[in-house]
């Protein structure tokens, strides 16, 4: 695959990815709403849950923005470039804030009674992919930089 072909394919799945998360963000109300239908005694935990999950989408569209320039540098034949490493470095700390604030929010929420310990058990599988990505992508950066500095000296040889 081109890379021009390959960087085209994934700014489509960063677009997917983002129009799922809009229809999710847009969702979160409506399905409270209809939750509160079924149970009034949690309309005091209602706006607390929407706007944290509003809060925690934000740095997954900071995540989509600096996918989109990794998908850039590889549109234009620079996969293995000092950029992408720091697109990457950038993707991890977004998602390690992100993870951290999501964890802590959780303890918050249960701690002001706004929350069940089984939810909090639910929720650690989304802190669990939270760390995996922070992982992954900091292990992305490290190899990215490598990669970059061999290239380099590659280059600079005859």
């Amino acid at each position: 695959m081109e890379q021009k072909t390959l960087a085209k394919w994934l700014k489509c799945i960063i677009l997917g990815i983002g129009f799922c998360g809009i229809i999710f963000y847009a969702l979160v109300p409506v399905c409270g709403d209809a939750a509160l239908d079924w149970y009034p005694e949690f309309a005091n935990r209602y706006w607390p849950w929407v706007i944290f999950l509003w809060i925690t989408g934000v740095p997954c569209y900071v995540v989509l923005v600096f996918a989109w320039k990794i998908a850039a540098c590889i549109g234009q034949d620079r996969s293995f470039s000092m950029d992408n490493a720091r697109y990457f470095k950038w993707i991890s700390y977004v998602a390690a804030g992100d993870t951290l604030f999501f964890f802590f929010g959780n303890v918050l929420l249960l701690l002001l009674d706004m929350s069940h310990p089984g939810v909090m058990l639910a929720l650690m599988l989304v802190v669990f992919i939270g760390v995996a990505v922070t992982v992954a992508s900091a292990a992305l950066s490290h190899l990215v930089k490598k990669a970059s500095e061999l290239q380099e000296q590659s280059d600079l040889t005859i």
